[in-house]
């Protein structure tokens, strides 16, 4: 709601003239309205009619819709409409001028923002470790009774927020395609691999893309999954303190999505420190990776977990392959990862056999399955 007196302050800030506001209303094609094909847009322009300086003068204040669908459900979407539009419209010859671009506060207060060329947040500092650092200690050191604790609280972490459900099937497919196709997703990680790479030829890239777009048409239907998330639930995102005493940072992405890409995005790291440690998934990693999901599983029921998580997994495993993100990991857990990522993609669910045969096996695995 825009507030007629907030709308006057803000425009003489901006137009650094007095102005007096003589109009807002919702802006109207003037001819030919009834008979427009259009019945839908994305935006919701106000018209302006004021007085500056004492001479007439008109605005639109155009705003986008908070739609389902579209990819503007959140605020971070609409702010980058705007802030595209005030670059672009100056940028085009006979475009109408875009005078400025600003946000509204909780107050009603509209503020400029047009200046602003980058963009931060101010966030409290968590005192910790980096969870990382207990995977890497493990690379050389036994296993603590701490080490399973801190994997169980994790899986019953995710389990908790997960619990959370969001109706809303246009949000759910929007990420699933993000999934697929956004920049720092599947087909923008691909992209920004050193290309030609003899680990990953175009023919496997397009492999992959092509089995990540029939995922997409797979889990379209699974939109009562959608939950609260974190968005990029890894190691390096995790502070803990004494014993199973954790903060977590940046979570980023959106509020909700798919559960599995936070199961994913860090029961993945179990993975890839057993095959540092080697041969194959070494233990305890593969034991924690067992203990992970099955917690998880656990305390939520989710009986359908295993038949969304392969596109989730193949994703991060592209990254943790990627020689800019991980550069100095060893070529055979390059290869295991890059193998891991391409049987992801055969369009059946997620299995532990799977896992043996593109990570090179992993010991104990079999009789752990029996058992």
């Amino acid at each position: 709601m825009i507030e007629r007196l907030a709308l006057q302050a803000y425009l003489a800030r901006v137009l650094r003239r007095p102005v007096e506001l003589l109009a807002l209303r919702p802006l109207k094609s003037r001819l030919g309205e009834e008979s427009d094909p259009k019945a839908f847009g994305y935006g919701v322009p106000l018209e302006v009619e004021c007085l500056v300086g004492g001479e007439p003068q008109q605005f639109v204040l155009a705003r986008t819709r908070p739609e389902e669908g579209f990819g503007h459900e959140y605020r971070a979407d609409r702010a980058w409409a705007a802030l595209w539009g005030h670059d672009a419209y100056n940028a085009l010859p006979r475009h109408v001028r875009s005078w400025d671009v600003g946000f509204v506060r909780k107050s009603g207060e509209l503020v400029s923002a047009a200046d602003a060329v980058e963009f931060f947040q101010l966030v409290e500092k968590s005192e910790g470790t980096p969870y990382w650092l207990d995977l890497d200690r493990l690379l050389t050191e036994p296993a603590r009774p701490v080490d399973l604790a801190r994997t169980e609280a994790l899986a019953s972490y995710l389990a908790e927020i997960h619990a959370e459900k969001k109706r809303a099937p246009s949000l759910y497919q929007r990420k699933i395609r993000e999934l697929v196709g956004h920049g720092e997703y599947l087909m923008g990680i691909l992209d920004s691999y050193p290309h030609p790479y003899p680990l990953l030829p175009p023919e496997a890239c397009t492999t992959l893309e092509h089995a990540a777009v029939e995922w997409r048409w797979r889990l379209r239907g699974f939109s009562h999954r959608l939950a609260r998330v974190h968005g990029d639930f890894h190691p390096w995102n995790l502070l803990f303190r004494e014993g199973t005493d954790f903060s977590v940072l940046d979570r980023s992405r959106g509020e909700w999505g798919e559960p599995a890409e936070d199961v994913a995005a860090l029961s993945i790291n179990y993975l890839f420190f057993g095959l540092l440690k080697g041969p194959g998934v070494a233990e305890p990693f593969w034991g924690l990776f067992l203990r992970f999901l099955e917690v998880y599983r656990a305390a939520t029921g989710d009986g359908e977990l295993f038949a969304v998580l392969p596109p989730f997994y193949a994703f991060r495993a592209l990254v943790i392959a990627h020689p800019r993100w991980y550069p100095r990991i060893p070529e055979r857990v390059r290869i295991a990862l890059l193998n891991f990522a391409g049987s992801m993609g055969d369009l059946a669910p997620f299995d532990l056999e799977a896992v043996e045969r593109s990570l090179g096996g992993v010991p104990g695995a079999a009789a752990a399955r029996q058992g």
